[in-house]
């Protein structure tokens, strides 16, 4: 396993991992088998969606607002509640395809790490298997 550190800038954020995954799979050998990125953080996650527009994360995070909004009458003490639910819903791991020594991306996709209760120190996992 490999680990991907890094610090957010902001409460929420979509940080591009792309590069970073497919830098660490050339180095793994791997040409073919399955990468898995998992964040083991509870108000953070990870997805698989268009990197050439950045306007789609903006989309994303502010859809994501409004489903769940930042004031309701949630229990958890620490205040955070609306960054747990965004994580579980969003997810904390992907799985990608690895075929011919590459990750097996659409054209228009990417690799983002989620931030939903930044900024803060965090790492991603990720973990390659060769078939």
């Amino acid at each position: 396993m490999e680990t991907i550190e890094l610090q957010t800038q902001s409460k929420q954020e979509f940080f591009d991992l792309t590069s970073r995954v497919k830098e660490m799979m050339r180095a793994s050998g791997v040409q073919k088998g399955l990468c898995i990125v998992y964040v083991p953080h509870t108000t953070a996650a990870v997805t698989i969606n268009e990197n050439a527009d950045p306007s789609v994360k903006k989309d994303i995070i502010e859809t994501l607002n409004k489903v769940i909004p930042e004031v309701l009458p949630y229990s958890h003490l620490e205040g955070n509640s609306p960054a747990h639910i965004k994580a579980s819903l969003v997810g904390p791991s992907i799985s990608l395809i690895i075929e011919n020594g590459d990750l097996v991306l659409g054209t228009w996709q990417g690799i983002f790490f989620c931030e939903f209760d930044g900024p803060r120190r965090r790492k991603v996992c990720v973990q390659f298997y060769s078939s």
